[in-house]
């Protein structure tokens, strides 16, 4: 990880830039605060893939074909409608 002040991130931009490129976390420094630049690469990596709610409804993170073994495979009782 490479630290900088904002004057020196101002002048030597593109060192800066090309570290991020090959995967060097930058922080650059201000008074009122600090940043972080990473590489898009580097950031998709940490966003991941968001599902949609349809996939995440249908893609639970447990295995649900063992609740058909658990069924009651008895015939029906009969009903009158």
């Amino acid at each position: 990880m490479d630290e900088w002040r904002i004057a020196d991130a101002k002048n030597k931009f593109s060192e800066l830039f090309n570290n991020a490129l090959i995967g060097r976390i930058q922080v650059v420094h201000r008074r009122d605060g600090d940043v972080v630049i990473i590489s898009k690469n580097e950031y998709e990596r940490l966003i991941g893939q968001k599902k949609t709610f349809k996939q995440y409804i249908l893609s639970p993170p447990y295995e649900i074909d063992h609740l058909n073994d658990m069924r009651d495979k008895s015939p029906m009782r009969s009903v009158d409608l």
